[in-house]
């Protein structure tokens, strides 16, 4: 098998309204297809990032809280490439999106921070 790279990464949000204005007007992901599907009473929302990985984000009634402090098993978060992490946290900041602190990777040299969507999911901002 040989992998070619990410193809998408799927998030269920608790207020579909809420965190397609966060993916879209304060990251700025592009909306290749949005679909309700009535049998689930669910949104899918297709979003892409400009190298073409996509985020799925969906809606369903109720969907219990993820556990993600302190640490959980499994999937921890999502990061995001950045050209100019300083420029990328004056963004978040301006609309209202609080950051950690930027701290330096150990082995690489690189500056990054976390963040959380409207749903507390961790994001983090990697400068490239």
């Amino acid at each position: 098998m040989q992998l070619q790279g990410l193809h998408h990464v799927a998030i269920i949000a608790s207020d579909y309204a809420r965190s397609k204005h966060f993916y879209t007007e304060i990251l700025g992901l592009r909306v290749v297809a949005e679909h309700y599907r009535a049998e689930r009473d669910s949104w899918k929302l297709d979003l892409a990032l400009p190298d073409g990985t996509q985020v799925e984000l969906f809606s369903f009634p109720s969907p219990p809280p993820r556990v993600s402090r302190p640490e959980a098993c499994g999937l921890r978060h999502l990061a995001l490439r950045v050209a100019d992490i300083g420029a990328a946290i004056a963004h978040l900041h301006a609309h209202g999106v609080a950051t950690e602190p930027v701290r330096v990777d150990e082995y690489t040299g690189r500056r990054f921070t976390f963040f959380a969507d409207p749903d507390e999911l961790p994001l983090e901002l990697y400068e490239q």
